[in-house]
């Protein structure tokens, strides 16, 4: 049935994550609340991707366009490592559809110069590299096609394999931006 929500309970390692915050505030952020964007500000390691793209389109929107761009390249790299990590490959289609919401006015604005998008990738890219990441990051795994029955295995690789995944990441997130910049600004 077309425009039919079906909602589907969490089981096991995933019925632990709690994504309340993010429903409180993603609602919030896209109907303009500036409160809502003091509160992600004030804690932002501490907010889930979603909520990071939300707070830069609402930064953009308001002409803070240089910031905005810089959070939503840091919740790129945020949910790119998540996605990374995760055992489930079909949850990294929530990159696409974060992407593709919040994603157009940002780069349109960032792509009109070598200098903004360098700029802005540096600094949100930075910002992830010092920034602990006090959120669930299995959020992403309730994306994916393995959230909707048993579940087989861990959501994440181990651990010890996330600081040189988190290299890795945003080293190829980097390089893709490079090779964007040169093929769009050429």
């Amino acid at each position: 049935m077309v425009g039919h929500t079906v909602h589907v309970e969490p089981s096991g390692e995933l019925a632990a994550v709690d994504t309340s915050e993010a429903a409180r505030l993603m609602p919030m952020l896209l109907g303009g609340d500036t409160g809502a964007l003091d509160v992600v500000l004030a804690r932002p390691q501490r907010q889930m991707p979603p909520v990071l793209f939300a707070a830069a389109a609402l930064l953009h929107a308001r002409g803070s366009h240089a910031e905005g761009a810089a959070w939503f390249y840091a919740a790129q790299v945020r949910a790119r490592f998540d996605a990374n990590r995760c055992t489930d490959p079909t949850a990294a289609g929530a990159l696409d559809v974060l992407r593709e919401r919040f994603g157009e006015p940002i780069n349109r604005w960032a792509f009109t110069g070598r200098d903004r998008v360098r700029r802005a990738a540096i600094t949100g890219v930075a910002w992830d590299r010092r920034a602990p990441h006090d959120y669930d990051h299995r959020w992403i795994a309730l994306h994916g096609m393995g959230a909707f029955g048993p579940q087989r295995g861990p959501v994440s690789v181990p651990a010890a394999q996330w600081p040189a995944l988190a290299a890795r990441t945003r080293a190829e997130y980097l390089t893709g931006l490079r090779e964007a910049v040169r093929e769009y600004l050429s």
